[in-house]
């Protein structure tokens, strides 16, 4: 082609014609100038490259971050595993693997040195690191979370593998191409197994489901085997025992000690020593330092840094799952001798096999084409079967190795140190100091509450220590957040028989249906009566709110425990509601009771006033916002419902007040706390069943969060349920001690009991048969008052 040398220069076939002539229309309607070099200065479009190059530094810092966080808080608690938490495979850590591969994927930029070339290779094996740690994080995703992670991490694999193809058959890619090479079959194989342990997390689920059942029923048995109520002691081993099962049969761990996520530590270590291997080889063999060639400049140095930094703390937590995983294994060797099992468990490709008989119903009408579609189908699930069967075989040979491996050093390092302490003793140095002996950590057997897959070895004890101390610090953490108020509470005024005197049957009804009694409901209205009461005394109306506080969190969690169905709903919203009000501002439904407690009225004149006001509420719903017709107590609104109660209990504190000639504020505020007491602590001898339902009935991946709920919850309350257990409590069902009615009936029928052998001791002593039949018609009668239909 012929070459202009020049701007004048004319045209051939065109002498009056220049270059410098020619416009070329657009279809702006505008034109442009033809020139032979660039108008502007080049250098300021490559200006902002090394900034862009910051910014993938910043990405791997991020990563780094991630990273270095969860081999962090894995050595604070003891987990070698490592859980996933920071780095899990998610949107965001793509985004920013996304970030981090922007050197690998440029294809424009000419990167001719050394530190470029390198760059390039460590983003490659970040990639590879990245992929290993993602292994544990499958377990606490569902399918469809797993299906969309790996399809976006596999397009970022395949764009990954496809730009670094093209730059090593450009020759874009000089000095590394073998390290490149293998770093990308390493990353290809590691996608592979993660994709292929992703189809084993349902059918691994399933089985710890089943065994998490069978362990479930064996406690059950050996409670209701112990006599009587279970006290703290057998709480605590029973939160143990779930605690145990919850981290061993965890997916996230599951998943840590499979032998596919061991052979993938082993693979991320490979590529974290191509990786060293390449560094030390351009370092020695080129000036490493040199002036830059690339567009990139000084952020490619800083780019290698950090990103040699993340392959090295992620190459930390894959290694030790590899490991710890052939450790296990060791010590089985060591203790049982050689044995070679290659075993392929179901759990590994009953996934596949589902899938592959499942039929595909499809709306073609080809009979060749459904055919070819089934055929294709069946070939491609019949090929990662194989895939499956032989990525686990070679997985199980790799442990194997390994584990042969560690048992040699493990020998070695115990023939060493004895050894030295031969040595020692011989020396005469051991005259003052006597041998370490290892602790004995023997504990009971948890062992048999450990959730292990068929095929997989046992946890060794210490593991098995370390998650039962983890159990301990859970309760001891509990421990330090006592309710001090509500124990102190219980403490001075707790006696159960108080739990029949708060609502009376000799009160007459505002309606011919009551709601049902809740918990809370009459606590928070016996508190409301009591702030009204107290005239003055702001230290003890501060207690008071204080202990009820404390006690209505435990009593918001037994009723929701013991009411799974949600029928007093209602009835619970009310109390939180008016407890609301009452706590913040001393209001009772807009009434402020500190107003009240000011005013110089007797105490039987405020108890009125309380009653007076609640009637009126409830009457006035009566009449105007259902015409007088009935509705469903529990469907009332809730400052009717509250109405209802703080009606019912003052009726039935005013009745004891004018039945009681030598009673006193401070007697009458005595009797109350001791009625709310009484209340708390009957509902709070349910919190042991709380506890052990709270650590089973919930879903697979809520339990390791309900389980740690129950072991602080147990913690708070140990002196509270020390303290109830001092006391006797009626003989009801499980059933029955969740609801505040049946206490009641309970005591009724003591107190009614006693009523008979009063009269009978009365008869006996020659009073006549006349006054038994009185008091026990006044007492049916009491019960059987009318209802109050209108105002």
């Amino acid at each position: 082609m012929h070459q202009w040398e020049n701007h004048s220069e004319s045209i051939p076939f065109y002498p009056n014609l220049s270059r410098s002539d020619i416009r070329f229309p657009t279809h702006t309607g505008y034109s442009f100038q033809y020139h032979d070099t660039f108008a502007g200065d080049p250098t300021k479009f490559k200006a902002p490259i090394p900034w862009i190059g910051v910014y993938i530094a910043s990405a791997s810092l991020i990563c780094f971050i991630a990273i270095a966080a969860d081999v962090f808080v894995g050595f604070r608690h003891k987990k070698i595993w490592f859980p996933p938490k920071f780095s899990s495979l998610n949107s965001a850590s793509m985004i920013l693997l996304a970030l981090a591969m922007k050197m690998p994927m440029d294809l424009t930029t000419s990167m001719p040195q050394a530190t470029d070339q390198l760059t390039k290779l460590s983003s490659t094996v970040l990639m590879s690191i990245a992929i290993g740690n993602f292994m544990p994080s499958l377990g606490t995703m569902d399918d469809k979370d797993i299906f969309m992670n790996i399809t976006g991490l596999g397009i970022l694999v395949i764009t990954v593998v496809v730009n670094i193809c093209i730059q090593l058959s450009t020759g874009v890619i000089q000095d590394v191409r073998v390290e490149h090479v293998l770093v990308l079959f390493l990353m290809l194989l590691l996608f592979v197994v993660l994709t292929l342990s992703g189809c084993t997390v349902a059918t691994t689920k399933k089985h710890l489901e089943l065994k998490y059942g069978e362990i479930h029923k064996i406690i059950s048995s050996e409670e209701s085997e112990q006599s009587g109520r279970l006290t703290v002691g057998e709480l605590k081993e029973n939160v143990k025992k779930y605690w145990m099962m919850v981290e061993t049969g965890g997916l996230q761990f599951v998943m840590a000690r499979s032998v596919t996520c061991s052979a993938s530590g082993l693979i991320c270590f490979l590529t974290a020593l191509i990786l060293a291997e390449a560094e030390i080889r351009l370092y020695y063999n080129v000036h490493f330092i040199a002036k830059m060639g690339s567009d990139y400049k000084w952020s490619t140095l800083a780019i290698l840094i950090i990103q040699t930094a993340v392959v090295g703390v992620g190459v930390t937590s894959t290694s030790f799952r590899w490991l710890a995983v052939a450790k296990f294994k060791s010590l089985k060797i060591r203790s049982e001798g050689h044995k070679i099992e290659f075993k392929l468990e179901s759990y590994w490709t009953d996934r596949l096999v589902e899938w592959k008989e499942r039929a595909l119903f499809l709306r073609i009408r080809g009979l060749k084409c459904r055919k070819f579609i089934q055929g294709t189908k069946d070939l491609f699930f019949d090929f990662c079967i194989k895939i499956q069967i032989l990525i686990v075989v070679a997985s199980k040979l790799i442990w194997l190795i390994s584990a042969f491996f560690i048992s040699w050093l493990l020998l070695c390092y115990q023939n060493c140190n004895k050894l030295c302490w031969k040595l020692v003793y011989e020396n005469g140095a051991s005259d003052n100091h006597s041998r370490p002996e290892s602790a004995s950590h023997v504990s009971p057997n948890y062992g048999l509450y450990v959730l292990l897959l068929e095929g997989e070895e046992e946890l060794p004890e210490g593991i098995l220590k370390n998650i039962s101390d983890t159990a301990d610090r859970l309760i001891l953490m509990g421990k330090k957040q006592q309710p001090k108020n509500l124990v102190e509470l219980l403490q001075k005024s707790l006696c159960f028989k108080c739990l029949a005197e708060f609502d009376s049957d000799q009160v007459l009804s505002l309606d011919s249906q009551e709601p049902p009694n809740c918990w809370a409901l009459p606590v928070v209205t016996l508190a409301s009566i009591t702030i009204a009461l107290l005239k003055t005394k702001k230290n003890k109306v501060d207690r008071l709110v204080r202990s009820v506080s404390e006690g209505l969190l435990y009593v918001s969690l037994v009723e929701k425990n013991m009411d799974p169905k949600g029928n007093l709903t209602n009835i619970r919203n009310a109390a939180y509601k008016v407890w609301l009000g009452v706590e913040l501002y001393h209001k009772w439904l807009d009434e402020d009771l500190s107003k009240m407690a000011l005013k110089a009225t007797p105490s039987k004149e405020t108890l009125e006033g309380l009653a007076s006001l609640a009637k009126n509420i409830v009457l006035q719903f009566k009449r105007n916002k259902y015409g007088g017709h009935r509705d469903i107590p529990t469907n009332w609104p809730i400052k009717v419902i509250a109405a209802n109660s703080m009606y019912r209990i003052s009726k039935t504190i005013l009745l004891d007040y004018e039945g009681s000639s030598e009673q006193t504020d401070e007697k009458l505020f005595e009797k109350l706390r001791g009625m709310i007491a009484a209340i708390l602590g009957a509902c709070l001898t349910n919190l042991p069943v709380f506890v052990i339902t709270k650590s089973f009935s919930c879903t697979f991946e809520e339990r390791e969060n309900s389980v740690r709920l129950a072991a602080q919850l147990l913690g708070e309350i140990e002196e509270v349920l020390k303290f109830l257990q001092q006391h006797e409590i009626p003989n009801l069902t499980m059933d029955q001690v969740a609801s505040i009615d049946e206490w009641r009936a309970k005591f009724r029928q003591e107190n009614l009991l006693a009523l008979h052998a009063s009269m009978n001791d009365r008869v006996a002593s020659g009073s006549g048969e006349l006054p038994v039949n009185l008091e026990l018609e006044k007492y049916y009668a009491n019960r059987e008052n009318p209802c109050l239909n209108s105002a």
